[in-house]
């Protein structure tokens, strides 16, 4: 691996990361358009998220078969962070917790973070993440070029 990263670095990488267009493959392969699905391990609350965007996405050639995974993450990913919003609002960001000696007796309580603030970092990292690969913030979006009926092939990074 090089200075540069990989060789085979896949083109809509290249596109999201505004690699020079001499760089992109405009030749490669593509999804078949087919009816997207969500996957079966997909919670209620991830599969709602889901409900609430991927008909728009996949209209807009923004979310194909391909990205089932990672749009799934991204939902699931909006869901545990919603949940983890919600915990940290009901507990306070400081609470009382049980101290465990080695064999997992509590010898005390001690006051500190909701350790609910972790998992809502991480799912705020991941929420960031995955959306930017699917423009849903207001500065990806606005660097995604929707193809018409002109024979655009769906979503496409602006370069500059």
């Amino acid at each position: 691996m090089g200075k540069r990263g990989p060789a085979g670095k896949p083109t809509a990488l290249r596109v999201l990361h505004g690699d020079r267009k001499d760089r992109i493959n405009t030749d490669e392969p593509r999804p078949d358009t087919e009816d997207v699905q969500p996957p079966d391990w997909l919670g209620d609350e991830a599969l709602a998220v889901w409900d609430a965007l991927a008909d728009d996405l996949e209209t807009k050639g923004v979310l194909t078969p391909w990205d089932v995974e990672a749009f799934a993450n991204w939902c699931d990913a909006v869901a545990r962070r919603r949940r983890a919003a919600q915990a940290v609002e009901d507990e306070g960001e400081i609470v009382d917790s049980d101290v465990f000696n080695k064999n997992g007796d509590v010898t005390g309580s001690r006051r500190g973070k909701n350790p609910w603030l972790l998992v809502l970092a991480e799912a705020d990292a991941q929420v960031q993440r995955y959306g930017a690969r699917f423009g849903l913030t207001p500065s990806d979006r606005a660097a995604l070029k929707i193809g018409g009926d002109d024979g655009g092939l769906g979503a496409e990074r602006l370069l500059s």
